[in-house]
């Protein structure tokens, strides 16, 4: 039976982030009778912004908010209470070995243990006129804003699976597609790679290689962008829109404030078992340092997570007697 978290509660886990990692660890940490609180702002997390899901093991093929409810509601067939909000502090209360979270409106909650599972934001190319034209014509998520741009000319920026997938998505509305990207050359997927030269010999796609984008000039929205090199002689390139798809930055803040390691790019440094190096505290999903961040990697590591602190909770009883 689900509720609202309740601040007399002395939780055995607390998970932070609403994400299908975070709904995972939950639905298991139900299962495993520990007494569960999850707390968030961003319900289904990035999935949400993810058209088609083809590599989730059980499923042939789904959308990615159709992932996200599945997990979630079979989180809440079990005894977990529920908080949504954004959690902006946390302290580590050594001597009682419990952890107190505050939300941005003022609830306040205690736990024997804490798994982040917060994800991630996008990173930006921080060249002038992107924040000016951020939502007129400077956008970080295809299936969210993709449709506005119907026969109109679009990039997108960046390398990866991600951004073949966000350029891919973007040809089913745009006239035609630039990825635009600073190495020699894209690395997708290798079946996405395959539609990618597909589209391409469509007349859909192109790809502009050892190129970056230095600045974004428009008017009222977005009128063209300033290559840091020529393309067909010129410098400035007129387009429609731009998708940005470069990577993203962990959202690790709350671990750092209590000392968890962090590594280089501010991720959670997690062993296999995704414990820290603060016992009780535990990390999962894309706000690790786990290499490859895919939704079946952060529920699995989710899971872990869970597991973990049930063996920490049993083992270490008359720490909270």
């Amino acid at each position: 039976m689900v509720g609202k978290g309740n601040p007399k509660q002395l939780y055995d886990i607390l998970i932070i982030g609403t994400g299908v990692t975070g709904w995972g660890a939950a639905m298991y940490a139900g299962r495993m009778q520990l007494k569960t609180l999850i707390v968030g702002d961003t319900p289904g997390g990035t999935i949400m912004l993810t058209d088609d899901v083809e590599n989730y093991p059980g499923f042939k093929k789904l959308t990615g908010p159709e992932l996200a409810d599945n997990i979630e509601q079979h989180a809440r067939e079990y005894d977990i209470d529920v908080e949504d909000g954004l959690v902006n502090d946390i302290t580590h209360d050594k001597k009682k070995h419990i952890f107190i979270l505050t939300t941005k409106n003022g609830s306040s909650f205690k736990t024997k243990t804490v798994l982040l599972a917060t994800g991630t934001k996008p990173r930006k190319l921080g060249v002038p006129g992107e924040d000016a034209y951020f939502g007129k014509g400077v956008h970080t998520c295809a299936l969210c804003d993709g449709a506005i741009y119907k026969e109109k000319i679009i990039g997108v920026v960046g390398g990866s699976d991600s951004a073949a997938k966000e350029a891919l998505l973007l040809t089913q509305w745009g006239k035609k597609v630039y990825i635009i990207y600073r190495g020699e050359t894209i690395r997708p997927e290798p079946v996405n790679m395959t539609r990618i030269e597909k589209k391409m010999k469509e007349g859909k796609i192109e790809i502009i290689n050892n190129t970056n984008v230095v600045e974004v000039k428009g008017e009222k929205y977005i009128t063209a962008i300033i290559f840091d090199k020529p393309y067909h002689g010129k410098k400035e390139f007129k387009l429609d829109a731009l998708f940005i798809e470069i990577g993203h930055i962990a959202l690790s803040d709350l671990a750092k404030k209590i000392g968890v390691e962090l590594n280089k790019k501010g991720e959670v440094t997690i062993d296999r078992n995704a414990q820290t190096n603060v016992p009780g505290f535990y990390a999962a999903g894309d706000v690790g340092d786990t290499r490859f961040k895919q939704a079946i990697t952060g529920v699995a590591e989710g899971v872990l997570a869970v597991y973990s602190a049930y063996v920490y909770v049993n083992e270490s009883e008359n720490l909270w007697e």
